[in-house]
C-alpha cells in the first residue's frame, strides 16, 4: 500500500481558491470580490461575489466609478460577502468562517456580525486607511469576529476548464 500525497492543499487555500474564483464571476470591471463561507467542520455553505441584484440588468445599471450618486456603481453593487450571506438557505451561519478576497467593508461588516459569523481570513487589506474598513474593524473587534490575512503559498494551481 502506497503513502498518502503529502503536496495537497491546506483548507485555507481551498476556501480562498473558492473565493477567488467566486470573484471572477464578477462583472465589474474594476474590482471583483469574492467569499465563501464555510462551517466548523469545514464544509461549504455558501459562495458570493459582487454584482447587482437579481433583476438588475448588468447591462443597464451604472459600472463606472465615477459621476452623480446614481451614475455609478456604488448605490446599486451588493458586495461579495453580503451576496454570500444572502444567498444561504440554510438557516444559521452561527459559528461559520468567512473567506474573502477583500477586507470587509463596514456595511458588510454589520451583516457579518448579524449573521454569527466568528472568522474572517481575507486577502487584500488595501483599503484598511478607509473610514470604512476602520469602522468595520473596530464593529468586528467590538463584537469578538476573529480575522486573519490569508498566507499565500505561491504555490501554482491550475485550473483547465
Amino acid at each position: 500500500m502506497g503513502e498518502k500525497r503529502t503536496d495537497y492543499i491546506s483548507w485555507d487555500e481551498y476556501f480562498m481558491g473558492v473565493a477567488i474564483l467566486s470573484g471572477m464571476r464578477s462583472k465589474d470591471p474594476g474590482t471583483q470580490v469574492g467569499a465563501c463561507i464555510v462551517s466548523q467542520d469545514n464544509k461549504i455553505l455558501s459562495m458570493g461575489y459582487n454584482g447587482f441584484p437579481n433583476g438588475c440588468s448588468d447591462d443597464e445599471f451604472p459600472w463606472c466609478r465615477e459621476g452623480g450618486p446614481l451614475d455609478n456603481k456604488y448605490v446599486y453593487s451588493t458586495h461579495g460577502e453580503l451576496n454570500a450571506i444572502l444567498n444561504y438557505r440554510g438557516g444559521s451561519l452561527e459559528g461559520a468562517k468567512l473567506y474573502v478576497t477583500l477586507f470587509p467593508c463596514n456595511e458588510c461588516a454589520k451583516a457579518i456580525i448579524q449573521a454569527g459569523i466568528r472568522t474572517i481570513v481575507y486577502d487584500s487589506d488595501k483599503y484598511s486607511n478607509t473610514p470604512a474598513v476602520m469602522a468595520s474593524k473596530r464593529m468586528l473587534d467590538a463584537a469578538g469576529v476573529a480575522y486573519y490575512q490569508y498566507t499565500h503559498t505561491n504555490r501554482d494551481i491550475m485550473l483547465k476548464v
